[in-house]
């Protein structure tokens, strides 16, 4: 019998989040083992639940939530996402640059799908969140990875971002809050990015999933504001972790900027928006009230909130290993720390975490899972409360004492 093989469009794509360890997590589940999850920003596994109102208007209106709704999303949604970034300044955003989708994800390929032809590059910061990575390759296209300076706060290098810019560069990717490290971009840099993608006559793709989880008075800066109207830029974000709805799957795309340049690319996103029919309607009734109502998420941002306490010990406790160094985040749900390669030598850091995860029952992800260029690093999750983190990071530690040279 003929054998059937993956699609060779799948050659090079990896998710490694989901990936090798997740699987051997499971096997030690199958076995009987508890293991602690830490390699997914997934909030309702550590007692985050969705906001009452919220879960109250879905379910208000299931009886009308049981059919398609328009693909781009319904009116009353579209319309909260477009006065939201009114009233952030940008006055000129209506209801028809507003796509709604299963969250995130699914519109990052969507766009990527719609932009992306063979041979293309796209400019994707290291360490990235990794679909972005994926779904640039998936599409056909290349990415091309620009370096985080972590003795900076993990800001951009912009010389090395530029330098990568070629005659095939079409996007450039920013990830503010940033996933995996916690960083925060001043608005300095979010317009020195722009101005680079003015320059170059680059889109913007700028993910801003994590916009309302910001530490120590930082402040989030959308890059569509520099871009203005001279640079296309589309906005990413949802309600999966500011408003701890990640099952909902309701996100968005917002397009900006001189729109009448990319009539025929927008063409192309509503035909694969209209081809997947629309998004979950049901989830779609929560932006509305997300968007207008109480930001319970304020509580959780600052000292006596769980996600600030929760950020700041497990970074405090990680600097506090011998030969682990991590950057305080300034936002996100994740810390990023380094393994001092003179104390740790690791050639396979993908093998080095499913050591740890066999170990010491922790799941966290190898930091070249996030096509970081070195295989010194590893993502953390900070969700679990205080007792939790304090017990998973001493078991890290105590991994770890056994690796020191």
């Amino acid at each position: 019998m003929r054998t059937i093989r993956q699609s060779r469009k799948l050659r090079g794509v990896r998710y490694d989040v989901r990936g090798p360890i997740l699987v051997e997590a499971q096997r030690l589940e199958a076995e009987g083992h508890r293991i602690l999850k830490l390699n997914i920003g997934n909030t309702a596994p550590f007692g985050f639940e969705a906001p009452a109102a919220i879960q109250a208007d879905v379910v208000h209106h299931l009886p009308e939530a049981q059919g398609y709704s328009d693909s781009r999303g319904i009116y009353e949604a579209r319309t909260a996402v477009a006065q939201y970034y009114q009233s952030r300044g940008l006055r000129d955003t209506a209801v028809d640059d507003v796509f709604i989708g299963n969250g995130v994800s699914e519109l990052i390929s969507m766009v990527l799908q719609a932009f992306v032809d063979e041979g293309n590059e796209i400019l994707v910061p290291a360490p990235d969140y990794p679909l972005w990575t994926g779904a640039v390759t998936l599409c056909g296209g290349t990415a091309v990875h620009y370096r985080c300076d972590e003795e900076n706060g993990w800001m951009p290098d912009l010389e090395d971002l530029e330098s990568k810019i070629t005659e095939n560069t079409h996007a450039m990717v920013i990830i503010n809050p940033n996933n995996p490290t916690g960083a925060v971009y001043s608005k300095e840099m979010v317009e020195a990015m722009v101005d680079i993608a003015r320059r170059h006559d680059l889109v913007v793709l700028t993910d801003e999933i994590y916009e309302k989880i910001l530490f120590d008075g930082a402040t989030h800066h959308h890059a569509a504001a520099a871009a203005g109207d001279d640079v296309l830029c589309l906005t990413f974000s949802g309600l999966s972790k500011a408003y701890r709805v990640c099952g909902y799957r309701a996100g968005w795309v917002m397009v900006s900027g001189p729109k009448e340049t990319a009539t025929e690319f927008l063409e192309g996103l509503t035909l694969l928006a209209n081809m997947r029919m629309c998004a979950n309607v049901p989830a779609q009734h929560a932006i509305q009230t997300a968007l207008g109502g109480y930001q319970s998420i304020d509580e959780l941002i600052v000292p006596g909130g769980r996600f600030y306490d929760q950020a700041m010990l497990a970074d405090k406790l990680l600097n506090e290993i011998p030969g682990v160094s991590s950057v305080r985040p300034r936002g996100a749900l994740y810390c990023f720390p380094r393994l001092d390669p003179q104390m740790y030598p690791i050639d396979d850091d993908q093998e080095f975490v499913i050591e740890l995860l066999r170990a010491k029952k922790i799941l966290v992800t190898h930091g070249t899972g996030f096509n970081w260029f070195e295989p010194d690093h590893f993502r953390l999750v900070t969700l679990p409360d205080e007792e939790v983190l304090t017990e998973a990071i001493g078991r890290i530690g105590e991994f770890l004492a056994t690796r020191r040279r």
